[in-house]
Protein backbone atom coordinates (compact mmCIF):
# COMPACT_ATOMS: atom_id res chain seq x y z
CA UNK A 1 0.00 0.00 0.00
CA UNK A 2 1.31 3.66 -0.85
CA UNK A 3 1.99 6.41 1.60
CA UNK A 4 -0.76 9.00 1.90
CA UNK A 5 2.01 10.87 0.15
CA UNK A 6 2.06 9.71 -2.64
CA UNK A 7 -1.85 9.65 -3.02
CA UNK A 8 -4.09 10.60 -5.64
CA UNK A 9 -5.77 13.37 -3.25
CA UNK A 10 -2.10 14.30 -2.07
CA UNK A 11 -1.61 14.89 -5.69
CA UNK A 12 -4.10 17.03 -6.58
CA UNK A 13 -4.07 19.38 -3.89
CA UNK A 14 -0.04 20.18 -4.48
CA UNK A 15 -1.22 20.90 -7.94
CA UNK A 16 -4.25 22.66 -7.30
CA UNK A 17 -2.11 25.09 -4.18
CA UNK A 18 0.50 25.94 -7.61
CA UNK A 19 -1.44 26.52 -10.25
CA UNK A 20 -3.90 29.02 -7.91
CA UNK A 21 -0.88 30.48 -5.78
CA UNK A 22 0.80 31.04 -9.44
CA UNK A 23 -2.05 32.57 -10.80
CA UNK A 24 -2.28 35.11 -8.04
CA UNK A 25 0.95 35.53 -7.86
CA UNK A 26 1.28 36.15 -11.33
CA UNK A 27 -1.83 38.39 -11.62
CA UNK A 28 -0.46 40.30 -8.42
CA UNK A 29 2.58 41.14 -10.54
CA UNK A 30 0.71 42.39 -13.53
CA UNK A 31 -1.26 44.85 -11.22
CA UNK A 32 1.94 45.57 -9.35
CA UNK A 33 3.19 46.63 -12.42
CA UNK A 34 0.01 48.81 -13.61
CA UNK A 35 -0.12 50.38 -9.85
CA UNK A 36 3.51 51.57 -10.41
CA UNK A 37 3.39 52.50 -14.30
CA UNK A 38 -0.07 54.62 -12.81
CA UNK A 39 1.86 55.80 -9.85
CA UNK A 40 4.44 57.24 -12.16
CA UNK A 41 2.53 58.75 -14.34
CA UNK A 42 0.03 60.45 -12.14
CA UNK A 43 3.97 61.66 -10.86
CA UNK A 44 4.81 63.07 -14.40
CA UNK A 45 1.24 65.01 -14.26
CA UNK A 46 1.59 66.67 -10.91
CA UNK A 47 5.13 67.46 -12.21
CA UNK A 48 3.48 69.53 -15.15
CA UNK A 49 1.33 71.07 -12.91
CA UNK A 50 3.85 72.11 -10.60
CA UNK A 51 6.15 73.53 -13.33
CA UNK A 52 2.74 75.63 -14.43
CA UNK A 53 2.69 76.62 -10.97
CA UNK A 54 5.88 78.16 -10.08
CA UNK A 55 5.83 79.70 -13.11
CA UNK A 56 2.68 81.49 -12.62
CA UNK A 57 3.87 82.49 -9.59
CA UNK A 58 7.09 83.71 -10.55
CA UNK A 59 5.37 85.24 -14.00
CA UNK A 60 3.37 87.36 -10.75
CA UNK A 61 6.36 88.41 -8.69
CA UNK A 62 8.11 89.65 -11.78
CA UNK A 63 4.82 91.58 -13.49
CA UNK A 64 4.71 92.94 -9.75
CA UNK A 65 7.34 95.56 -9.88
CA UNK A 66 10.28 93.05 -8.95
CA UNK A 67 11.62 92.49 -12.13
CA UNK A 68 13.56 89.69 -11.78
CA UNK A 69 13.47 88.74 -8.33
CA UNK A 70 16.97 90.16 -7.74
CA UNK A 71 15.98 91.32 -4.29
CA UNK A 72 16.42 89.04 -1.01
CA UNK A 73 12.32 89.49 -0.13
CA UNK A 74 11.28 88.83 -3.37
CA UNK A 75 13.07 85.76 -3.97
CA UNK A 76 12.11 84.70 0.14
CA UNK A 77 8.51 85.18 -0.93
CA UNK A 78 8.36 83.22 -3.92
CA UNK A 79 10.71 80.32 -2.48
CA UNK A 80 8.04 79.84 0.10
CA UNK A 81 5.60 79.53 -2.03
CA UNK A 82 7.33 76.87 -4.31
CA UNK A 83 8.33 75.16 -1.39
CA UNK A 84 4.73 74.83 -0.34
CA UNK A 85 4.10 73.89 -3.99
CA UNK A 86 6.24 71.09 -4.48
CA UNK A 87 5.19 69.31 -0.35
CA UNK A 88 2.10 69.00 -1.84
CA UNK A 89 2.78 68.15 -4.94
CA UNK A 90 5.08 65.14 -3.72
CA UNK A 91 8.39 67.14 -5.59
CA UNK A 92 11.66 67.94 -3.19
CA UNK A 93 13.51 70.59 -5.74
CA UNK A 94 12.86 73.24 -8.10
CA UNK A 95 14.93 75.46 -10.96
CA UNK A 96 14.17 78.81 -11.70
CA UNK A 97 15.56 79.90 -15.49
CA UNK A 98 14.84 83.59 -16.77
CA UNK A 99 14.08 84.09 -20.01
CA UNK A 100 17.92 85.54 -20.81
CA UNK A 101 18.73 81.77 -19.29
CA UNK A 102 20.06 83.30 -16.48
CA UNK A 103 19.53 81.31 -12.97
CA UNK A 104 16.98 82.91 -10.48
CA UNK A 105 16.67 80.76 -7.90
CA UNK A 106 16.24 77.51 -6.44
CA UNK A 107 14.63 75.11 -4.22
CA UNK A 108 15.49 72.19 -2.35
CA UNK A 109 18.96 70.26 -2.20
CA UNK A 110 19.96 69.62 -5.54
CA UNK A 111 23.73 68.82 -5.07
CA UNK A 112 25.41 67.95 -8.02
CA UNK A 113 22.27 67.69 -10.13
CA UNK A 114 22.17 71.38 -10.24
CA UNK A 115 24.36 72.34 -13.01
CA UNK A 116 22.80 69.59 -15.02
CA UNK A 117 19.35 70.50 -14.12
CA UNK A 118 20.37 74.21 -15.18
CA UNK A 119 21.56 73.07 -18.36
CA UNK A 120 18.46 70.98 -19.24
CA UNK A 121 16.47 73.84 -18.08
CA UNK A 122 18.49 76.56 -20.60
CA UNK A 123 17.67 73.55 -23.56
CA UNK A 124 14.33 73.61 -22.98
CA UNK A 125 14.07 77.85 -23.18
CA UNK A 126 16.03 77.53 -26.26
CA UNK A 127 13.65 74.78 -27.77
CA UNK A 128 10.92 76.11 -25.99
CA UNK A 129 9.90 72.52 -25.44
CA UNK A 130 9.51 70.45 -21.82
CA UNK A 131 11.73 67.18 -21.41
CA UNK A 132 11.37 64.46 -19.34
CA UNK A 133 14.51 62.14 -17.46
CA UNK A 134 14.19 59.12 -15.20
CA UNK A 135 17.71 59.38 -13.37
CA UNK A 136 19.13 55.91 -11.21
CA UNK A 137 17.97 52.75 -10.96
CA UNK A 138 16.72 51.26 -7.38
CA UNK A 139 15.14 48.44 -6.46
CA UNK A 140 10.98 49.08 -7.19
CA UNK A 141 8.31 46.62 -5.83
CA UNK A 142 9.38 43.31 -7.87
CA UNK A 143 12.04 44.74 -10.05
CA UNK A 144 14.40 47.41 -10.90
CA UNK A 145 12.57 50.73 -11.42
CA UNK A 146 14.01 54.74 -12.08
CA UNK A 147 15.30 56.51 -8.98
CA UNK A 148 14.27 59.76 -9.72
CA UNK A 149 12.24 61.82 -12.22
CA UNK A 150 13.22 65.25 -13.72
CA UNK A 151 11.03 67.56 -15.55
CA UNK A 152 12.24 70.50 -17.29
CA UNK A 153 9.78 73.10 -19.31
CA UNK A 154 9.67 76.90 -20.20
CA UNK A 155 6.52 79.16 -18.74
CA UNK A 156 4.40 81.88 -20.48
CA UNK A 157 2.62 84.85 -19.53
CA UNK A 158 0.31 86.64 -22.04
CA UNK A 159 1.95 84.61 -24.43
CA UNK A 160 5.33 86.05 -23.43
CA UNK A 161 8.08 83.55 -22.86
CA UNK A 162 9.49 84.44 -19.41
CA UNK A 163 11.79 81.27 -18.74
CA UNK A 164 11.95 78.10 -17.35
CA UNK A 165 11.58 75.25 -14.48
CA UNK A 166 12.95 72.51 -13.32
CA UNK A 167 11.43 70.21 -10.96
CA UNK A 168 12.87 67.11 -9.34
CA UNK A 169 11.43 64.11 -7.41
CA UNK A 170 12.50 61.14 -5.60
CA UNK A 171 10.26 58.26 -6.59
CA UNK A 172 11.88 56.35 -3.42
CA UNK A 173 8.61 56.72 -1.38
CA UNK A 174 6.33 55.55 -3.91
CA UNK A 175 8.50 52.11 -3.94
CA UNK A 176 7.51 52.36 -0.44
CA UNK A 177 4.21 52.32 -0.31
CA UNK A 178 3.31 49.94 -2.87
CA UNK A 179 5.55 47.27 -0.72
CA UNK A 180 3.74 48.55 2.09
CA UNK A 181 0.51 47.77 0.26
CA UNK A 182 1.87 44.72 -1.54
CA UNK A 183 2.20 42.97 2.35
CA UNK A 184 -1.50 43.16 2.76
CA UNK A 185 -2.30 41.81 -0.95
CA UNK A 186 0.27 38.64 -0.44
CA UNK A 187 -1.64 38.10 2.83
CA UNK A 188 -5.14 38.58 0.84
CA UNK A 189 -3.50 36.43 -1.98
CA UNK A 190 -2.63 33.12 0.96
CA UNK A 191 -6.10 33.54 2.05
CA UNK A 192 -7.83 33.08 -1.27
CA UNK A 193 -5.43 30.84 -1.86
CA UNK A 194 -6.59 28.62 1.03
CA UNK A 195 -10.57 28.92 0.08
CA UNK A 196 -9.63 27.83 -3.43
CA UNK A 197 -7.80 25.07 -2.69
CA UNK A 198 -10.32 24.27 -0.04
CA UNK A 199 -13.03 24.01 -2.38
CA UNK A 200 -11.17 22.83 -5.66
CA UNK A 201 -10.61 19.68 -3.27
CA UNK A 202 -14.15 19.08 -2.27
CA UNK A 203 -15.41 19.38 -5.57
CA UNK A 204 -11.99 17.34 -7.27
CA UNK A 205 -12.71 14.46 -4.29
CA UNK A 206 -16.51 14.55 -5.37
CA UNK A 207 -15.91 13.85 -9.30
CA UNK A 208 -12.49 12.57 -9.37
CA UNK A 209 -10.97 10.76 -5.82
CA UNK A 210 -14.15 8.85 -4.53
CA UNK A 211 -14.74 7.38 -8.11
CA UNK A 212 -11.42 6.40 -8.45
CA UNK A 213 -11.34 5.00 -5.15
CA UNK A 214 -14.73 2.86 -6.04
CA UNK A 215 -12.56 1.91 -8.82
CA UNK A 216 -9.82 0.40 -6.44
CA UNK A 217 -12.11 -0.93 -4.01
CA UNK A 218 -13.59 -2.97 -7.09
CA UNK A 219 -10.39 -4.41 -8.02
CA UNK A 220 -9.02 -4.79 -4.87
CA UNK A 221 -12.04 -7.17 -3.76
CA UNK A 222 -12.95 -8.74 -7.02
CA UNK A 223 -13.95 -12.12 -5.76
CA UNK A 224 -17.17 -9.73 -4.51
CA UNK A 225 -17.66 -7.96 -7.55
CA UNK A 226 -21.74 -8.91 -8.38
CA UNK A 227 -22.33 -6.95 -4.77
CA UNK A 228 -19.55 -4.36 -5.42
CA UNK A 229 -21.34 -3.86 -9.35
CA UNK A 230 -25.22 -3.02 -7.94
CA UNK A 231 -24.05 -0.34 -5.47
CA UNK A 232 -24.66 3.02 -7.43
CA UNK A 233 -24.94 3.83 -10.95
CA UNK A 234 -21.62 5.48 -12.73
CA UNK A 235 -21.69 8.96 -13.73
CA UNK A 236 -21.77 9.96 -17.63
CA UNK A 237 -18.05 11.40 -17.40
CA UNK A 238 -14.96 9.50 -18.43
CA UNK A 239 -14.48 8.47 -14.94
CA UNK A 240 -18.22 6.99 -15.42
CA UNK A 241 -16.75 5.26 -18.60
CA UNK A 242 -13.79 3.73 -17.01
CA UNK A 243 -15.50 2.20 -14.47
CA UNK A 244 -18.51 0.94 -16.54
CA UNK A 245 -15.15 -0.73 -18.79
CA UNK A 246 -13.87 -1.68 -15.63
CA UNK A 247 -17.00 -3.70 -14.50
CA UNK A 248 -17.33 -5.37 -18.01
CA UNK A 249 -13.67 -6.37 -18.44
CA UNK A 250 -14.00 -8.11 -14.54
CA UNK A 251 -16.86 -9.26 -15.65
CA UNK A 252 -15.10 -10.91 -18.80
CA UNK A 253 -12.33 -12.48 -16.47
CA UNK A 254 -14.89 -14.16 -13.94
CA UNK A 255 -16.32 -15.87 -17.20
CA UNK A 256 -12.83 -16.59 -18.45
CA UNK A 257 -11.96 -17.63 -15.06
CA UNK A 258 -14.49 -19.88 -14.68
CA UNK A 259 -13.59 -21.22 -18.28
CA UNK A 260 -10.32 -21.30 -17.79
CA UNK A 261 -10.58 -23.32 -14.53
CA UNK A 262 -13.00 -26.17 -16.49
CA UNK A 263 -10.48 -26.07 -19.02
CA UNK A 264 -7.84 -26.92 -15.91
CA UNK A 265 -10.01 -29.72 -14.68
CA UNK A 266 -10.07 -31.24 -18.24
CA UNK A 267 -6.68 -31.28 -18.91
CA UNK A 268 -5.85 -32.71 -15.02
CA UNK A 269 -8.37 -35.16 -16.36
CA UNK A 270 -6.74 -36.08 -19.41
CA UNK A 271 -3.49 -36.30 -17.59
CA UNK A 272 -4.18 -38.33 -15.50
CA UNK A 273 -6.25 -40.56 -18.67
CA UNK A 274 -2.79 -40.26 -20.71
CA UNK A 275 -0.70 -41.33 -17.32
CA UNK A 276 -2.65 -44.31 -17.25
CA UNK A 277 -2.30 -45.07 -20.19
CA UNK A 278 1.50 -44.72 -20.44
CA UNK A 279 1.45 -46.59 -17.66
CA UNK A 280 -0.72 -49.11 -19.14
CA UNK A 281 1.83 -49.31 -22.10
CA UNK A 282 4.79 -49.48 -20.14
CA UNK A 283 3.26 -52.45 -18.06
CA UNK A 284 2.12 -54.54 -21.27
CA UNK A 285 5.73 -53.86 -22.88
CA UNK A 286 7.57 -54.83 -19.72
CA UNK A 287 5.03 -58.35 -19.68
CA UNK A 288 5.77 -58.67 -23.28
CA UNK A 289 9.38 -58.51 -22.21
CA UNK A 290 8.58 -60.94 -19.63
CA UNK A 291 7.20 -63.49 -22.07
CA UNK A 292 9.96 -63.19 -24.10
CA UNK A 293 12.42 -63.95 -21.25
CA UNK A 294 10.33 -66.62 -19.67
CA UNK A 295 10.69 -69.06 -22.96
CA UNK A 296 14.64 -68.82 -23.23
CA UNK A 297 13.99 -69.71 -19.28
CA UNK A 298 11.87 -72.31 -20.14
CA UNK A 299 14.61 -73.63 -22.27
CA UNK A 300 17.48 -72.69 -19.61
CA UNK A 301 15.75 -74.80 -16.75
CA UNK A 302 15.16 -77.60 -19.06
CA UNK A 303 18.87 -78.74 -19.19
CA UNK A 304 18.84 -78.68 -15.20
CA UNK A 305 16.22 -80.42 -14.78
CA UNK A 306 16.90 -82.82 -17.17
CA UNK A 307 20.45 -83.34 -14.93
CA UNK A 308 18.72 -83.84 -11.87
CA UNK A 309 16.28 -86.20 -13.08
CA UNK A 310 19.34 -88.29 -13.89
CA UNK A 311 21.05 -87.90 -10.77
CA UNK A 312 17.93 -89.12 -8.87
CA UNK A 313 17.80 -92.74 -11.06
CA UNK A 314 21.30 -93.15 -10.27
CA UNK A 315 20.19 -92.42 -6.37
CA UNK A 316 17.29 -95.11 -6.77
CA UNK A 317 19.55 -97.97 -7.30
CA UNK A 318 20.39 -98.30 -3.71
CA UNK A 319 24.23 -99.85 -5.26
CA UNK A 320 26.24 -96.61 -4.65
CA UNK A 321 28.86 -95.87 -2.27
CA UNK A 322 28.20 -92.96 0.41
CA UNK A 323 31.05 -90.71 -1.40
CA UNK A 324 29.14 -91.13 -4.49
CA UNK A 325 25.34 -90.45 -2.80
CA UNK A 326 27.27 -87.51 -1.61
CA UNK A 327 28.34 -86.30 -4.83
CA UNK A 328 25.21 -86.62 -6.73
CA UNK A 329 23.32 -85.07 -3.63
CA UNK A 330 25.85 -81.54 -4.03
CA UNK A 331 25.32 -81.66 -7.99
CA UNK A 332 21.68 -82.16 -7.25
CA UNK A 333 21.86 -78.92 -5.23
CA UNK A 334 24.13 -76.60 -7.61
CA UNK A 335 21.17 -77.27 -10.18
CA UNK A 336 18.34 -76.67 -7.99
CA UNK A 337 20.05 -73.16 -6.78
CA UNK A 338 20.55 -72.36 -10.59
CA UNK A 339 17.04 -72.96 -11.48
CA UNK A 340 16.27 -71.13 -8.52
CA UNK A 341 18.15 -67.96 -9.09
CA UNK A 342 16.79 -67.95 -13.11
CA UNK A 343 13.52 -67.99 -11.77
CA UNK A 344 13.93 -65.15 -9.39
CA UNK A 345 15.44 -63.32 -11.52
CA UNK A 346 12.75 -63.54 -14.30
CA UNK A 347 10.64 -62.80 -10.60
CA UNK A 348 12.33 -59.77 -9.76
CA UNK A 349 11.88 -58.22 -13.59
CA UNK A 350 7.96 -59.12 -13.65
CA UNK A 351 7.20 -58.01 -10.53
CA UNK A 352 5.21 -54.63 -10.45
CA UNK A 353 7.25 -51.40 -10.81
CA UNK A 354 7.13 -49.02 -7.62
CA UNK A 355 6.23 -45.34 -8.21
CA UNK A 356 9.42 -44.59 -5.40
CA UNK A 357 12.28 -43.62 -7.37
CA UNK A 358 15.86 -44.42 -5.55
CA UNK A 359 19.59 -44.02 -5.69
CA UNK A 360 20.86 -46.07 -8.52
CA UNK A 361 24.05 -47.35 -9.85
CA UNK A 362 24.48 -47.24 -13.19
CA UNK A 363 27.08 -49.91 -13.86
CA UNK A 364 25.49 -52.31 -11.00
CA UNK A 365 22.40 -52.09 -13.19
CA UNK A 366 23.96 -52.73 -16.81
CA UNK A 367 26.24 -55.65 -15.24
CA UNK A 368 22.38 -56.93 -13.99
CA UNK A 369 20.31 -56.71 -17.33
CA UNK A 370 23.09 -58.32 -18.80
CA UNK A 371 23.34 -61.49 -16.51
CA UNK A 372 19.66 -61.39 -17.24
CA UNK A 373 20.07 -61.97 -20.75
CA UNK A 374 22.61 -64.38 -20.81
CA UNK A 375 20.20 -67.19 -20.72
CA UNK A 376 18.58 -66.12 -23.16
CA UNK A 377 19.25 -68.73 -26.61
CA UNK A 378 19.35 -65.56 -28.86
CA UNK A 379 21.83 -64.00 -27.15
CA UNK A 380 24.35 -67.12 -27.26
CA UNK A 381 25.89 -65.88 -30.83
CA UNK A 382 26.09 -62.72 -29.08
CA UNK A 383 29.36 -61.37 -27.71
CA UNK A 384 28.94 -58.08 -25.65
CA UNK A 385 31.73 -55.75 -24.63
CA UNK A 386 30.94 -53.53 -21.31
CA UNK A 387 33.47 -50.68 -20.98
CA UNK A 388 32.21 -48.66 -17.61
CA UNK A 389 34.61 -45.85 -17.95
CA UNK A 390 32.20 -43.44 -16.37
CA UNK A 391 33.63 -42.08 -13.10
CA UNK A 392 29.99 -41.40 -12.04
CA UNK A 393 27.24 -43.38 -12.41
CA UNK A 394 24.25 -42.78 -9.02
CA UNK A 395 21.14 -41.22 -10.79
CA UNK A 396 17.90 -40.85 -9.62
CA UNK A 397 15.33 -43.20 -10.92
CA UNK A 398 13.06 -46.19 -10.46
CA UNK A 399 14.97 -49.90 -10.37
CA UNK A 400 12.52 -51.58 -12.72
CA UNK A 401 12.08 -49.21 -15.20
CA UNK A 402 15.49 -48.39 -16.15
CA UNK A 403 16.05 -52.16 -16.33
CA UNK A 404 13.17 -52.42 -18.63
CA UNK A 405 14.95 -49.78 -21.13
CA UNK A 406 18.12 -51.27 -20.84
CA UNK A 407 16.52 -54.76 -21.79
CA UNK A 408 14.50 -53.34 -24.67
CA UNK A 409 17.24 -51.53 -25.71
CA UNK A 410 19.46 -54.66 -25.75
CA UNK A 411 16.36 -57.00 -27.06
CA UNK A 412 16.18 -54.89 -30.02
CA UNK A 413 20.18 -55.13 -30.45
CA UNK A 414 20.26 -58.93 -30.40
CA UNK A 415 17.21 -58.93 -33.29
CA UNK A 416 19.01 -56.56 -35.35
CA UNK A 417 21.94 -58.56 -35.45
CA UNK A 418 19.99 -62.16 -35.79
CA UNK A 419 20.89 -62.75 -39.22
CA UNK A 420 24.28 -61.13 -39.63
CA UNK A 421 27.53 -62.81 -40.69
CA UNK A 422 31.02 -61.64 -41.91
CA UNK A 423 32.52 -62.12 -44.92
CA UNK A 424 34.38 -64.95 -43.81
CA UNK A 425 31.04 -66.40 -42.19
CA UNK A 426 32.30 -66.17 -38.89
CA UNK A 427 29.47 -64.40 -36.58
CA UNK A 428 30.33 -60.88 -36.36
CA UNK A 429 27.49 -60.09 -33.38
CA UNK A 430 29.17 -57.32 -30.98
CA UNK A 431 26.98 -55.28 -28.49
CA UNK A 432 28.94 -52.56 -27.10
CA UNK A 433 27.92 -51.09 -23.93
CA UNK A 434 30.05 -47.84 -22.86
CA UNK A 435 29.70 -45.54 -19.98
CA UNK A 436 31.09 -42.09 -19.62
CA UNK A 437 29.98 -38.91 -17.79
CA UNK A 438 29.55 -35.92 -19.61
CA UNK A 439 28.21 -32.15 -17.91
CA UNK A 440 26.45 -33.72 -14.83
CA UNK A 441 24.90 -36.61 -16.72
CA UNK A 442 25.80 -40.20 -17.50
CA UNK A 443 25.95 -41.22 -21.08
CA UNK A 444 25.19 -44.90 -22.09
CA UNK A 445 25.62 -46.48 -25.12
CA UNK A 446 24.52 -49.19 -26.56
CA UNK A 447 25.90 -49.80 -30.39
CA UNK A 448 25.34 -53.00 -31.97
CA UNK A 449 26.52 -54.99 -35.84
CA UNK A 450 23.32 -55.39 -37.06
CA UNK A 451 21.77 -54.04 -40.09
CA UNK A 452 20.97 -50.77 -39.48
CA UNK A 453 18.16 -48.35 -39.70
CA UNK A 454 17.62 -46.21 -42.91
CA UNK A 455 17.34 -42.09 -42.40
CA UNK A 456 13.80 -42.45 -43.47
CA UNK A 457 13.24 -44.27 -40.43
CA UNK A 458 15.72 -43.03 -38.05
CA UNK A 459 13.24 -40.12 -36.79
CA UNK A 460 10.40 -42.55 -36.22
CA UNK A 461 11.62 -45.45 -34.55
CA UNK A 462 10.44 -43.72 -30.83
CA UNK A 463 6.95 -43.50 -32.05
CA UNK A 464 4.71 -45.71 -30.96
CA UNK A 465 3.61 -48.83 -32.47
CA UNK A 466 6.30 -48.06 -34.94
CA UNK A 467 8.43 -51.12 -35.66
CA UNK A 468 10.93 -52.44 -38.60
CA UNK A 469 10.27 -56.23 -37.40
CA UNK A 470 8.12 -58.51 -39.30
CA UNK A 471 4.73 -58.83 -38.03
CA UNK A 472 3.92 -60.90 -34.90
CA UNK A 473 7.75 -60.11 -33.99
CA UNK A 474 7.49 -57.01 -31.64
CA UNK A 475 4.58 -54.52 -30.70
CA UNK A 476 6.66 -51.12 -31.59
CA UNK A 477 6.42 -49.65 -28.00
CA UNK A 478 9.90 -50.53 -26.95
CA UNK A 479 11.74 -47.75 -27.93
CA UNK A 480 8.42 -45.50 -27.54
CA UNK A 481 8.43 -46.74 -23.52
CA UNK A 482 12.19 -46.25 -23.48
CA UNK A 483 11.78 -42.57 -24.64
CA UNK A 484 9.18 -42.14 -22.49
CA UNK A 485 10.68 -43.70 -19.05
CA UNK A 486 13.88 -41.50 -19.77
CA UNK A 487 12.13 -38.11 -20.55
CA UNK A 488 10.90 -38.68 -17.44
CA UNK A 489 13.90 -38.77 -15.63
CA UNK A 490 14.79 -35.66 -16.97
CA UNK A 491 17.00 -37.63 -19.36
CA UNK A 492 17.47 -37.77 -23.22
CA UNK A 493 17.64 -40.65 -25.71
CA UNK A 494 18.62 -40.61 -29.18
CA UNK A 495 19.59 -43.06 -32.14
CA UNK A 496 22.20 -42.63 -34.73
CA UNK A 497 22.33 -45.37 -37.62
CA UNK A 498 24.80 -46.65 -40.53
CA UNK A 499 22.91 -49.23 -42.74
CA UNK A 500 24.17 -52.22 -43.02
CA UNK A 501 26.83 -51.24 -40.33
CA UNK A 502 24.85 -51.04 -37.09
CA UNK A 503 22.94 -48.75 -34.37
CA UNK A 504 24.02 -46.88 -31.60
CA UNK A 505 20.91 -46.08 -28.96
CA UNK A 506 22.63 -43.13 -26.82
CA UNK A 507 20.85 -42.38 -23.29
CA UNK A 508 21.50 -39.89 -21.33
CA UNK A 509 20.29 -39.72 -17.18
CA UNK A 510 21.04 -36.95 -14.85
CA UNK A 511 23.49 -37.82 -12.08
CA UNK A 512 22.08 -37.31 -7.92
CA UNK A 513 24.19 -34.09 -6.80
CA UNK A 514 26.12 -36.45 -4.27
CA UNK A 515 26.38 -39.23 -7.02
CA UNK A 516 30.22 -40.57 -6.04
CA UNK A 517 32.70 -42.60 -7.66
CA UNK A 518 31.33 -45.62 -9.75
CA UNK A 519 32.63 -48.55 -8.46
Amino acid sequence: MQLPFYSLKTGIVACLTFLILSAMLLINVVMVKFAERDLIDAKVEMGRLLIHAVGQTVAYETISGHKVLNGPGPVRRAGKEIAKLLRMGGYSNALVVSSTGARLFSVGAWEKLEEDALARSREALTKQKSSLEFLGEVWGVIWLAPEMIRMSAPFFYDGRLMGTVAVCADLGPLYQGLRKSERFILIYICLNTIILVLFGIYLLSRTVVKPVRRLLTITDKFEEWPSLFDQEESSKNEIGQLSRSLKMMLKRLETNKRELKANISSLEEANLEIKKAQDEIIKSEKMASAGRLATGVAHEIGNPLSIILGYLELLKRGDLKHEENKDFVERIESEVTRINQIIRELLDFSRPASAEHEEIEIHQLIMETVSLLKLQPMMDQIEIRQELDAIKDVVWAGMTQLKQVFLNIILNAADAMTDTESSDGLSSKVLHIDTENEDDSIMISFTDTGIGISPEELGRIFDPFFTTKEPGKGTGLGLSVCYTIIEGLGGRIRAESVPGKGTKIIVGIPLTANSGIAN
